[in-house]
This record gives structure tokens, C-alpha cells and sequence, in this order.
């Protein structure tokens, strides 16, 4: 099957789902993605930028058309059910128009709330190859203080047998040896 990711640079990219990447290989994969998002970032958000100012443009267009056509209208209504339709069309275009602000705000917050979302994820993968660091570094620590230890009681083991092998052909007899020779 395929899974979709959403990324910075494509909010929804499918592609083959692979079995779960090691901590370290997502982390790699992150510090990839934040380093070609961070190239393209500042072009990207002008590119937005300007996509979303055509867009509101095109709003703002399209509502003063609307009371154009509106003001056009009001001359040629003489009887009050024309005049009175013709402010319920305008009291719908202010209406529409805040409309259209909050449902950009909104818009906006969505996206950032994504965005946070996203950098939740991030933040949690780096977390966690942090603690996998810590982990190996930790076992690391420990191995290495085991080899000092069997090192050191190696040396050790050596100096003793090297000692022993000294004093071996030179056997010593043991002072009451000594005395119950003489005795005899």
C-alpha cells in the first residue's frame, strides 16, 4: 500500500509504505528535509505570499463589483420593496466580506497549527535519536570501563605470576623448617 506524508515543501506526498526507519535513519532524513526546506524557505513564502494577496485582491474585486452593480441599481428602484431587497444585498455583501476575513484568519491559523504539528513530529524524532545517543553512549561508557577493569586485573594477574615465576626457583624453606632440620 501507499502511505501519504505531509511534509514543509508538499503538504501531502504519497509514496510506497516501507517498514519504519531506525531513529537515526529519520533523523538523517529530517536534518535533510530541514536543510532543503531552510534553502527554499524564503522563496516559498514570498511565492504564498503573494498567492494568498491575489487571492484576497480577487475577493475585494469581486465584492466592489458587486456594490457597483448595486449602486448601479439603486437610481432605477423607485418603489421601497427594490430599495429595501437592495440593502438586504448590501448588509450580505458586508456580511460576506467579514466572512471572507475571518475565514482567511482561520485560514492561517490552520496552517500554523499544521505547521506546529509537523514540527511536533520533528522535534519528537530528534528527541528520540537523542535518547538512542544517550543510550549508546551510555553502553559505550560501560563497556569501556569493563575493559579498563579486566585490563587493569590482567595487568595485575601478570605482575603476580611474573612475581611468583621470580621467586619459584629460589625456594625459601620456612624458618620452623629451618629450626626442625637443625633439631634433627
Amino acid at each position: 500500500g501507499e502511505q501519504c506524508v505531509a511534509t514543509v515543501a508538499s503538504p501531502s506526498l504519497c509514496v510506497p509504505a516501507f517498514p519504519p526507519p531506525t531513529p537515526q535513519a529519520a533523523f538523517a532524513h529530517l536534518a535533510l528535509a530541514f536543510r532543503c526546506d531552510l534553502f527554499t524557505l524564503r522563496q516559498r513564502l514570498e511565492v504564498e505570499k503573494r498567492g494568498r494577496d491575489a487571492a484576497e485582491e480577487n475577493i475585494q474585486e469581486e465584492l466592489g463589483q458587486c456594490r457597483a452593480a448595486l449602486g448601479r441599481l439603486s437610481p432605477s428602484c423607485t418603489d421601497g420593496g427594490c430599495k429595501e431587497l437592495l440593502e438586504q444585498l448590501q448588509h450580505s455583501l458586508d456580511v460576506l466580506e467579514a466572512a471572507v476575513e475571518r475565514a482567511t484568519s482561520a485560514a492561517e491559523k490552520l496552517g500554523a497549527v499544521h505547521q506546529e504539528a509537523r514540527m511536533s513530529r520533528a522535534a519528537e524524532v530528534m528527541v528520540q535519536h537523542v535518547e538512542n545517543l544517550k543510550r549508546h553512549h551510555v553502553r559505550e561508557h560501560a563497556e569501556l570501563e569493563e575493559m579498563k577493569r579486566l585490563i587493569q586485573q590482567n595487568s595485575r594477574n601478570r605482575q603476580l605470576a611474573e612475581t611468583q615465576d621470580d621467586t619459584e626457583p629460589r625456594l625459601r624453606p620456612h624458618p620452623l623448617m629451618r629450626t626442625f632440620q637443625q633439631v634433627t
